[in-house]
């Protein structure tokens, strides 16, 4: 306190000495003013308002702040002063609040703003934690402050409460560890889409709307003309329309009209004339008539919702409302409240102390009210029979409970409740008691008074026995729900059998044994997921059983449950099935799969009543024989080790509809029938992972009911075309990883297929499916594809096609055209030599992915894979799952790596800037993750910070249900977290703590299994954005990394996903196999998977010997040309690779004196020769990895580059033939393609914003001329150079921008609507060869052609990247032009005298980057 008073002071004694300088730097901070930000309101002549007592250090810093993207305005001198920047860094306890008036309006649902405009009604107040709202309000002379979390509700803030405060424990909950970045992220206006805060409370129009509607109005009473128009005070409230007796006045007689079955309608004859009329004989009409028609629509809308009710229902829930509008009180016929989710007080005209005069209320919900203790005046309420307090941080009930006679219903789920008063046993007819997710430690005892209860739910309690006989004194009650307990034991001591208990919830407890013999009226039991290795049931009444995910190696029921009919015991250890499964003679669905089953009995699968059997993930080796004609429907033998099936399976099993016999060692199937005349009804057949060959294919045919075919991943050499043909209702079909040359012609014949997948083969004709009428997708990647020959159209049905991994294949601009309708079209683009692959990246890690929608109608998965991430020795790789939504998934893929690359530079610890990169992006998300969220992981391949020259770690960060797993000596190693309720012991006990509600299916608010993810920020502080950090030092017994989302994991286990890579080992077909065989397996989810293959050894090693320095020749340029080289062998780049091309014929000297001059380097110009680095590989790096020396200066022929001008997306205007020839080549350009008179070049610069590289630059010295290692003031950070030229080879190209250029490149006209934006396939790949340069295309704006163009007029601000050959002659033909002014030299002041968090403007151009990509 005593420094804040310190501060104030000197604040005001130095107000004299910044007005003359200071003064006007800030006036052009804040658009132009030039009043004193820290003393005068936005737009203010008067004097400045007196500062609030000096102890609480308040301070309006700006006005008319301008909210551009999501840049933080702590990092921006333009935000803060000298003076604010000085007092902030005194205290890591103090910040800035932002504070929004009362029309400001959202973001953008699509993610943070991006637009400079002006909101006045955004302001910046420094104060400290200690600052209170009282304190705040007195210096701002307002009422109240409010706060909004996630854009939801509105509640008014205690005088007590500290904002600035809230703000750093809502920071911390999230994760932020570090006080001065949690004051740095405090400061950030784009927090406002989480946590905000109002100087009034914000005005909805249509809450207001839906609460209250009044106005006075021409009003007339009664069908008939006696009455005459009066103007009248009209309230249409609730479920009445109340109508004043004194115009202008509620002091004289009120007519109430009840609406609830009424009627309203349109009075013809009249202009916005409507009739309310009341049901019942007694019937009343008013006619009312309005001003406007907005007021008519308004008041129309309203009312008929109201007469269409059947109930007296007032719904006000999520409103904010602190108490009820008066009018409602009026409407007395009101029997159902509802005002759950708001803010209600006891006092008030509308508070809840006056909720008896509504005489007939029966139904009244105040969950989630924040109440914080239980309203006594409720307990006045005689009519109520429903009482619902859910989630209130209730801790005890009061005596009174006892009068509400009535209450037939109690909810008090979600509080803290341990005890129940004695009073509430004389709620006689109460029926129905919710106490889950509370704090008892055992059952109430006053239960057993309670005779009208037949259900008790307590789930997420701390019952941690359980003793029958206590439930004996409790007859009434038949249903128990204990999950979530921590339940350990299960016990009665009394024979005395439970006759009155029928169901029972044991799921997610800690129960070794359960013995449950003496219930003998048991219905259904769930048991799941504890760890039972004994199981014993009484079978008298016994209808289902679940008890998955256990221990169990048997389960003894007695006597034979013959009334069983649904019973799953998978995943556990079960080596046989018992006698009684059987003898059961009602069981229709089995599940035991995932044990360890090496048969199933012969009279199990006679069983005339099973319909369903799950035996998968087994070790059985044969079928018994049928002896009879079965009703099975459903069965699934996956994963065991099956050679053949029986005989006569299929006419013994008429009724079969879905048989999966994937991953067995089947050699050949079983006929469809004994005749030629077959009466299958088999729908669905997953053959996948067989042994079968083409002969198997004849025995299908007698399945002419079949939709889904699988047969990957087998020995097929052909597909006979007579029996495809026959299949004439097949709706998909995968003959993926087989050895087929080509696809029957006949498959034209299947006019119902939408689906066809047949990667991974030796196809090199495309199938002939564009012309059916139903396609959809076509897959037909790594194939030897060579044409493509179509049809003059495409069928507008087609949505997804992959020609990936198809090296011969060339598409003329004709086909390309055809394509350009297609959603997601994939196409291979030529691999490019670029600066990274000569360095030896590339021998090091190369990767490939594949996503799936299944039956979904949409991917909501998406991927993120860059192999030259940063200083092109490192990588990043991450896969983002957005469950049921895309938006998320696809936001994260665009900015993640630009967050990443961010945050590397302010720290090296690795669970730091990974923890802060998640916490980032989630704040980056903005209107679009309050309520959408998605799992995220992202792994990091980089030098380990102690060396950064040295061997490679590989940091992975997750959260959600998304995983990573390495393969090391040929075995899985898991590097991730699953953060799923189910799967995570320590998470479930944390949600459960923050008294969250957990439903049956273990998702918390029914919304997310998962506990922690990005985005659906309104589900804090259950759901939090911290991820999971783990860094795993790589090894040369590394051989790749498999990445992939939940529904991947779910069918494919660790072992089986590493074996099936080794097998292929080429990563982009690995990742399709991986993805086709969890289709195969079941999944009917978005699937996705990423394969990196890892090179890290001494082989890898690409050092090569140190050269000679040579001198530079030629006379010396005006300044220093950037030129761009790679330092390899300059025979590897081929001219006819894509990535050169010659002079324009058409460009004049001029055009390449201004081009040239637009690349003038920012550096100092350096003199005398220069040497050549010498190339070093990551497993032998040089000494000094620091001092290496910037090419400025070479001489004709030393290092022969390219001379290529690069516009991105531009056109070329010259005379090139249609077929995209310029008249000195020879072949077409690979990336260019001709349109008519323009040339375009498909340039990708999609995500580049984090695939900068840059070449050799000298860093800049500090006083001593020593060279700053750091940048900033972040220790061992690692440092990407503003205004480095960046090289990125994008679809055959090579891209040279600036650095400092990269802001007007997102902003020209051609590359804006790319930069940021979705690939249409889902999925961002920077620079392999399995990204398609098509979609890039589709995703621009369109022309006539299909294909986008920049105007040929050459773009000044295009960069050149001119060959030494040519430098000579262009140094000659600029000396006739004036020399380019170069860049501003780096500031005197070195980098470590810069505070890292309040002034840095070297972050600025990494902001921008990653800000726009939204």
């Amino acid at each position: 306190m005593k420094d804040e008073i310190n501060t104030a002071r000197s604040l005001r004694s130095a107000d004299a000495d910044r007005q003359n300088g200071a003064e006007a730097e800030d006036g052009r901070a804040g658009g132009g003013a030039t009043l004193n930000p820290a003393l005068r309101e936005a737009g203010c002549d008067r004097a400045p308002a007196p500062v609030a007592r000096a102890g609480t250090g308040i301070r309006v810093l700006k006005r008319n702040m301008k909210r551009n993207g999501s840049r933080g305005c702590v990092n921006r001198k333009t935000r803060f002063g000298s003076r604010e920047r000085d007092w902030l860094k005194g205290d890591a306890q103090r910040g800035c609040v932002c504070l929004y008036g009362a029309s400001e309006p959202q973001p953008p649902a699509s993610g943070p703003q991006t637009s400079s405009t002006a909101q006045p009604d955004l302001k910046l107040v420094l104060c400290s934690t200690n600052t209170t709202v009282e304190e705040l309000c007195a210096q701002r002379d307002v009422q109240g402050l409010y706060l909004q979390l996630h854009g939801d509700l509105i509640r008014r803030l205690d005088p007590s409460e500290r904002p600035l405060q809230m703000v750093y424990d809502y920071l911390t909950a999230m994760g932020y560890d570090d006080p001065l970045r949690v004051q740095q992220e405090a400061a950030n206006s784009d927090l406002s889409c989480m946590i905000r805060f109002y100087s009034e409370k914000p005005v909805n129009a249509d809450q207001q709307e839906r609460t209250l509607l009044k106005g006075v109005f021409s009003v007339r009473k009664g069908k008939t003309q006696l009455h005459k128009w009066a103007e009248r005070q009209v309230i249409l409230c609730g479920t009445s329309l109340i109508v004043a007796s004194v115009k202008d006045s509620l002091t004289g007689k009120m007519h109430i009209l009840p609406l609830v079955g009424g009627k309203v309608e349109e009075v013809k004859r009249r202009q916005h004339c409507l009739m309310f009329s009341s049901a019942g004989p007694q019937a009343q009409t008013y006619y009312v008539n309005f001003d406007t028609l907005a007021d008519y629509q308004r008041w129309h809308r309203q009312a008929s919702k109201v007469v269409s009710q059947t109930i007296s229902l007032v719904d006000l829930s999520c409103y904010s409302l602190e108490e009820v509008p008066e009018y409602l009180f009026y409407c007395q016929d009101v029997t159902h409240l509802n005002l759950r989710h708001n803010f209600m007080r006891l006092d008030g005209p509308g508070g809840l102390v006056n909720f008896n005069r509504f005489a007939q209320l029966r139904s009244l919900n105040l969950s989630h009210n924040g109440l914080g203790t239980f309203p006594e005046s409720v307990c006045e309420m005689q009519t109520l029979t429903e009482l619902y307090l859910s989630c209130n941080g209730i801790s005890c009930l009061p005596d009174r409970i006892g009068n509400l006679q009535s209450l037939q219903t109690l909810s008090l789920d979600g509080n803290r409740l341990d005890s129940l008063p004695e009073e509430l046993g004389s709620l006689v007819q109460l029926s129905s008691l919710g106490l889950s997710f509370n704090d008892f430690p055992q059952i109430p005892g006053v239960l057993e008074r309670l005779c009208a209860l037949d259900k008790l739910s307590m789930a997420g309690n701390r019952v941690e026995t359980l003793d029958l006989s206590g439930l004996l004194r409790m007859t009434h009650i038949k249903s128990i729900d204990l999950r979530l307990n921590g339940l350990r034991c299960v016990k009665s001591e009394t024979l005395e059998p439970v006759k009155h208990l029928t169901q029972l919830d044991l799921r997610d407890n800690q129960l070794t044994s359960l013995d449950l013999s003496s219930t003998c009226s048991l219905e259904t039991l769930y048991c799941q997921r504890n760890q039972l290795g004994f199981l014993t049931l009484s079978g008298f009444t016994l209808r289902t059983l679940h008890a998955s995910n256990n221990r169990l190696s048997t389960v003894n029921i007695y006597p034979v449950p013959n009334q069983l009919t649904h019973m799953d015991l998978s995943r556990n250890v079960l080596e046989y099935l018992p006698d009684w499964v059987c003898d059961s003679r009602k069981i229709e669905v089995l599940d035991v799969s995932h044990n360890l089953l090496s048969e199933l009995p012969a009279r199990l699968l006679s069983s005339l009543s099973l319909r369903k059997l799950l035996a998968g993930n087994n070790r059985l080796e044969r079928l018994s024989d049928l002896l009879d004609h079965i009703p099975l429907e459903t069965l699934d033998l996956q994963h065991n080790k099956l050679k053949e099936l029986p005989e006569s399976f299929f006419y013994k099993a008429l009724n079969l509809k879905y048989l999966n016999v994937s991953a067995n060692a089947l050699e050949t199937i079983p006929p469809s029938s004994q005749s030629e005349e077959s009466l299958s009804t088999l729908q669905e057949l997953y053959l996948t992972g067989n042994n079968l060959n083409e002969n198997c294919a004849a025995l299908l045919v007698g399945h002419q009911n079949l939709r889904v075919l699988h047969m990957a991943y087998n020995q097929l050499l052909s597909f006979p075309a007579s029996k495809l043909s026959k299949l004439e209702v097949l709706e998909e079909l995968n003959l993926s990883g087989n050895k087929l040359k080509a696809i029957p012609s006949t498959v034209s014949s299947c006019k119902r297929l939408h689906t066809l997948i047949a990667h991974s083969n030796h196809i090199s004709v495309f199938p002939e499916v564009l012309n059916l009428p139903e396609i959809k997708l076509v897959d037909v990647s790594c194939n030897e594809q060579t044409e493509i020959l179509l049809p003059d159209s495409l069928p507008s049905t087609l949505q997804e096609l992959d020609l990936t991994g198809n090296s011969s294949l060339i598409l003329e601009h004709r086909t390309l055209n055809l394509f350009s309708h297609i959603s997601t079209l994939k196409l291979d683009q030529k691999p490019a030599v670029t600066a990274g692959d000569v360095q030896g990246t590339s021998t090091l890690w190369d990767h490939g992915y594949a996503e799936m929608c299944g039956q979904r109608n949409k991917l909501c998965v998406s991927v993120l894979a860059v192999d030259r991430f940063g200083d092109s020795t490192e990588a990043a790789y991450g896969i983002f799952d957005g469950d049921r939504n895309e938006e998320v998934s696809r936001l994260l893929q665009c900015t993640m790596g630009d967050v990443l690359a961010e945050e590397i530079r302010h720290s090296s610890v690795d669970s730091v800037y990974m923890c802060n990169t998640f916490l980032t992006s989630h704040r980056k998300l903005g209107m679009a993750g309050q309520k959408l969220g998605a799992s995220a992981l992202l792994c990091y391949i980089h030098h380990e910070s102690s060396e950064p020259g040295g061997y490679f770690s590989l940091t992975v960060a997750n959260v959600g249900t998304c995983q990573a797993v390495l393969c090391r000596d040929g075995q899985p190693l898991a590097l991730s977290k699953v953060f799923s309720l189910e799967q995570c012991s320590e998470e479930m006990e944390r949600v459960k703590l923050a008294k969250a509600i957990i439903t049956e299916d273990n998702k918390v608010s029914g919304v997310t299994c998962c506990s922690r993810l990005l985005g659906c920020s309104y589900l804090f502080p259950w759901v939090l954005p911290k991820p999971w950090v783990h860094t795993e030092p790589l090894c040369s017994q590394d051989e790749f990394l498999i990445l992939g989302n939940k529904a991947l994991f779910q069918k494919v286990s660790y072992q089986e996903a590493v074996s099936t890579v080794l097998a292929v080992r080429d990563p982009r077909a690995a990742a399709k196999k991986l993805c086709t065989l969890a289709q195969s397996y079941g999944c009917r989810d978005n699937v996705g998977a990423v394969v990196v293959a890892l090179h890290i050894g001494e082989d890898s090693c690409t050092c090569e010997p140190p050269l000679l320095t040579v001198e530079a020749r030629g006379p010396p340029a005006p300044t220093p040309l950037p030129i761009t080289v790679s330092p390899g062998d300059p025979a590897t780049l081929s001219s006819s690779s894509g990535i050169a091309s010659e002079f324009n014929s058409e460009m004049s000297a001029s055009e390449v004196g201004s081009e040239a001059g637009s690349t003038a380097s920012d550096e100092h110009p350096s003199s005398g020769p220069t040497a050549r680095p010498e190339r070093r590989c990551s497993l032998h790096p040089a000494a000094t990895s620091c001092n290496a020396v910037p090419v400025t200066s070479l001489g004709p022929g030393a290092h022969p580059a390219l001379f290529q001008r690069q516009p991105s997306s531009a056109t070329f205007s010259s005379n090139h033939s249609d077929n995209g020839l310029d008249s000195d080549d020879e072949a077409p350009l690979e990336g260019v393609i001709s349109n008519g008179s323009k040339l375009e070049v498909e340039v990708d610069i999609h995500c580049c914003a984090f695939q900068l590289r840059s070449g050799p630059s000298e860093r800049p010295k500090d006083l001593d001329g020593r060279h700053d290692l750091r940048g900033s003031d972040f220790p061992k950070s690692k440092v990407r150079r503003q205004n480095s030229v960046v090289v990125s080879a994008t679809n055959g190209c090579l891209l040279a921008v600036c650095g400092r250029e990269i802001t007007d490149l997102k902003k020209s006209p051609s590359t804006s609507s790319l930069f940021g934006k979705k690939l249409s396939n889902g999925s961002v790949v920077a620079l392999e060869d399995s990204h398609n340069i098509i979609e890039v295309a589709l995703e621009a704006p369109k022309k006539k052609s299909g294909y986008f163009a920049a105007p040929a007029q050459q773009d000044p601000e295009d960069q050149l990247i001119v060959p030494p050959s040519l430098e000579q002659d262009v140094r000659e033909q600029l000396r006739g032009h004036s020399p380019v002014v170069p860049g501003p030299p780096p500031p005197s002041t070195p980098p470590s005298a810069r505070h890292p968090n309040w002034d840095h403007p070297s972050t600025v151009l990494q902001q921008d980057v990653y800000d726009t990509a939204l």
